[in-house]
């Protein structure tokens, strides 16, 4: 097992440099394609104001929100499932599949059949519905403490109860709510706006820092709880800041694209195998989310002619062999992961 340190190794720095810049690269190839297409040159001058104002209008009103959406959901669901991983020691443990994605959901579908976002942004309903969710999951899960065994069996179950909600609403609710909530259910990046992104911005902002801060307290976790006390750790309120953190980043990037499916789930386990380390790297797990929801958006966009289909769809269809291929090996090692 790769050994645990507070260090960003040399590799690891690689990685993350590889990344980005390919995270740079399909993003502005995302920018260029369309019914009209661009060079790259032509993108980034539009992007830095120099271009052609017809190419500019279309560039930064148009392609750029979409394709800066892709990435901040991407960073959010990747650290945020690192983050989750890590704190549960399980490598299925991720927002998607603990509940806190479809207490989101269950939230902003409730928002939409029921006219509550009329008076809540969806931002917020997926907030306070993620929040919801993730307290009652460490409160179902505390036993003198939490270990990340619990909060996966409760996460589970928690998860299905949140889908049958959802479910339940959209059979209620009126034909052209129940269209809406399915819509976005799935996972959807068309039309975004800047309105719709700038609190997934701010939230990245405010939270990615927080995160890899938390993720050096966390490496200490991996050795187990007794040994990370005498080494000065306070596991429960690690824990539970872990817990608020990647709440926070799920549900900015849900109520922004919908829950995109696997993204929490395979990127921090890509990342991890490309840092070659004992355990997802938040960074790196951020730059790989990213880079997988924009070649599934381009995928989305490019495979049928004269339709988009839900970016959702595609990262659903990769990230399922992921899901059995974790499944698979949890099971040859006689464990939960």
């Amino acid at each position: 097992m790769p050994p645990v340190s507070g260090v960003l190794r040399p590799r690891q720095a690689l990685v993350c440099a590889v990344l980005a810049a390919a995270v740079a690269l399909t993003f502005c190839w995302s920018i260029a394609i369309g019914d009209i297409p661009y060079s790259l040159t032509e993108v980034a001058r539009a992007l830095v104001g120099s271009g052609d104002p017809g190419t500019e209008l279309i560039v930064q009103e148009l392609r750029l929100p979409r394709a800066l959406t892709a990435v901040l959901v991407g960073v959010a669901f990747g650290v945020s499932g690192a983050l989750f991983q890590t704190m549960t020691r399980n490598p299925l443990a991720s927002p998607d599949m603990i509940g806190i994605t479809q207490g989101a959901s269950a939230a902003v579908v409730a928002g939409i059949v029921l006219g509550w976002d009329a008076a809540l942004p969806t931002q917020w309903l997926g907030l306070l519905g993620a929040l919801a969710t993730a307290l009652l999951v460490y409160l179902l899960a505390w036993k003198r403490g939490t270990t990340g065994y619990r909060i996966v069996l409760v996460g589970v179950g928690v998860a299905w109860i949140c889908t049958s909600v959802s479910d339940f609403l959209m059979a209620r609710g009126k034909q052209m709510d129940a269209q809406a909530a399915l819509g976005w259910l799935v996972g959807n990046l068309n039309g975004r706006t800047w309105d719709q992104i700038n609190p997934l911005i701010i939230a990245v902002a405010v939270l990615l820092p927080v995160a890899l801060l938390l993720g050096r307290l966390l490496r200490t976790l991996q050795l187990g709880d007794d040994v990370a006390r005498s080494l000065g750790t306070r596991v429960q309120p690690v824990r539970l800041a872990v817990l608020i953190t990647g709440v926070g980043l799920v549900a900015f990037g849900t109520a922004a694209a919908g829950p995109v499916a696997f993204v929490a789930l395979a990127a921090p386990q890509i990342a991890q195998r490309l840092a070659r380390t004992a355990w997802p790297p938040p960074l790196a797990a951020g730059l790989t989310g990213a880079l997988v929801v924009l070649v599934a958006d381009l995928i989305a966009r490019t495979l049928i002619d004269d339709t988009e289909l839900p970016v959702g769809v595609v990262t659903g269809v990769l990230g399922a062999p992921v899901l059995l291929w974790l499944l698979i090996r949890a099971n040859r090692a006689g464990s939960g992961g």
